[in-house]
């Protein structure tokens, strides 16, 4: 059975729309683990009263997204759960998400499989997968790359994002939990995925399995939006700032081969900070 981990902290609505997609589930072999990092908008009650079948942890307030995935993890392996997929609560799940999970779960058991996203306004494909080039410091995008018949099965890629990223028990076994001391928030998943990749597990996007995200509401979006000195500071410096410069330099000295490491380095430096400034 898979157990499905879900980080939340506050936008209750968004928990309970993406709980009522899981409910309408065509598979509904799977089980939901939600993390309430020290929520005040009532999400603990909500949970509490409408949706009983939920299993909740709960932390206070200073977890972030890492510590809290983390610890939805160890809950889900003590209670013997072979395949664990995390999810953010600002999404919602197509019908056969899950059917479409165990489709291809069964075809790569020992894979980690990421997801297809859509843009739940327009409802067109939106991320399906990255593929990195450390030497030259490019990320080629898979969706833009495949022609529109060929967005459906399953594609190789070298690093996924923590939306609808299914892992085997057995990755966890070999490399552990996510590294919540070095990326408390962001970078998490794309360091836990290369970790897995130098350790023989195959990374795959599932463009069968599809996600509706809202991407205006991330922080890091709003935050590039209301542009200011305060904001730029914390894009570059913040916990949860999307070009954290520490967060960057850690996943290069950990997963950047070291020839490439001082351009790669120098260039992503010059991206975070000009590219808040110019887009």
């Amino acid at each position: 059975m898979i157990y499905i981990v879900i980080p939340v902290f506050n936008r209750k609505h968004f928990t309970k729309e993406c709980l009522l997609s899981l409910r309408k589930q065509t598979n509904t072999s799977f089980k939901v683990i939600v993390v309430d990092d020290g929520s005040t908008d009532g999400t603990a009650d909500m949970l509490a009263k409408e949706f009983p079948e939920v299993d909740v942890l709960f932390g206070d307030g200073g977890l972030f997204w890492t510590a809290s995935v983390n610890m939805g993890i160890k809950y889900a392996l003590q209670h013997g759960a072979e395949y664990i997929m995390t999810l953010n609560n600002d999404l919602e799940a197509a019908p056969d998400f899950i059917e479409s999970t165990y489709k291809w779960m069964a075809q790569k058991p020992n894979a980690i499989l990421g997801a297809l996203e859509m843009d739940a306004a327009t409802r067109e494909p939106a991320f399906g997968g990255e593929i990195i080039d450390f030497k030259l410091n490019k990320v080629r995008y898979l969706l833009q790359e495949l022609p529109k018949e060929k967005q459906v099965g399953i594609h190789l890629v070298s690093q996924l994002p923590g939306r609808g990223l299914l892992v085997p028990r057995a990755v966890f076994e070999k490399i552990g939990l996510l590294d919540q001391d070095n990326f408390p928030h962001y970078v998490a998943d794309y360091d836990f995925t290369h970790t897995a990749l130098r350790n023989g597990f195959e990374l795959y996007c599932n463009y069968d399995a599809k996600l509706y995200t809202y991407p205006e509401e991330s922080g890091e979006r709003k935050n590039r939006q209301s542009k200011s000195i305060k904001n730029f500071y914390n894009h570059l410096f913040d916990i949860k700032g999307g070009g954290n410069l520490r967060d960057f330099t850690r996943f290069t000295l950990k997963n950047c081969p070291s020839p490439y490491i001082p351009y790669y380095l120098a260039n992503g430096y010059a991206r975070r900070i000009f590219g808040y400034i110019l887009k």
